[in-house]
Parts: C-alpha cells; sequence; structure tokens
C-alpha cells in the first residue's frame, strides 16, 4: 500500500463505539470514510480513516487486551486536549457548530466573537471529544 497525501499533523482519536462515532462524523461534520479495518470480534473498529473539513481525523474503538495505553474519554474520565477546525469564514462557524449539536453534539460555547479577533465555538462529541470551531472576523 503507497502512502501519499499524508497530512503533517493526524489527529487519532479512540472512542468507544467506532461505528458509531463514523456515524456522527458524518452526520456532523460531513465526514468521509475513507478506510475503515473491523477488528477479528466484527464489532470494533480498529482503524479508520475520516476526511474531514479538508483534514483527516483516524479513530479506532478501545483495545485494552492488546495493552494499548490509549483509551476514550469516558474510560478516562474526559479528554486532554481539544481538535481545532479552522473554518474559512465567520458565518461557517454558526453552521458548522448548529449542524454538530442538531447531530447529537453537546454545546460548550455558543458561536461568539472573540478578543483575538475570530468567532468560535466549541461542542463535546457524543464520544467525549471536544472540537472547536474557528474563523478569523472581518478586519475593517
Amino acid at each position: 500500500m503507497a502512502f501519499t497525501n499524508i497530512p503533517a499533523l493526524q489527529p487519532h482519536i479512540c472512542v468507544k463505539g467506532g461505528l458509531d462515532a463514523i456515524a456522527f462524523y458524518e452526520k456532523a461534520f460531513g465526514a468521509k470514510n475513507t478506510f475503515h479495518q473491523m477488528a477479528d470480534d466484527g464489532k470494533r473498529v480498529m482503524h479508520a480513516n475520516l476526511a474531514i473539513y479538508g483534514g483527516e481525523v483516524m479513530l479506532h474503538d478501545e483495545f485494552p487486551e492488546f495493552g494499548m495505553s490509549v483509551s476514550a474519554p469516558p474510560t478516562i474520565g474526559g479528554t486532554c486536549f481539544a481538535i481545532n477546525v479552522n473554518l474559512p469564514e465567520p458565518k461557517a462557524v454558526d453552521a458548522a457548530f448548529a449542524k454538530a449539536v442538531a447531530a447529537g453534539a453537546s454545546p460548550l460555547m455558543e458561536p461568539s466573537d472573540t478578543f483575538w479577533g475570530a468567532r468560535y465555538a466549541r461542542i463535546t462529541d457524543p464520544f467525549g471529544h471536544i472540537w472547536a470551531f474557528n474563523a478569523a472576523l472581518e478586519q475593517a
């Protein structure tokens, strides 16, 4: 298999319920599932690649039987990072936030204009990951 066009940075997230997570990201973010491999149990996602907002996110279910130290947010009681999505214009922040909440995300910060000159909002997806939407405000 040839690996081409690999982004410099790729978030690789762990979830409980990989197939449900893929379906949520497709609905909430318009993600495209470009690849996924199921585990031998036929229930858990061993690895998936999702094209989201012009980037790529990899994900997998928990596999404690393999001694993996990566766990899903509910297992560890939260997440330690947010995935930031830079959008082309301020109104896209409002649209992305509304679409994610309608798909089942929990709002953390309603869209607002910030002191750093951006329109910004945050949600938590149903799998415990935090996503932030950001777009530069128009310069006067």
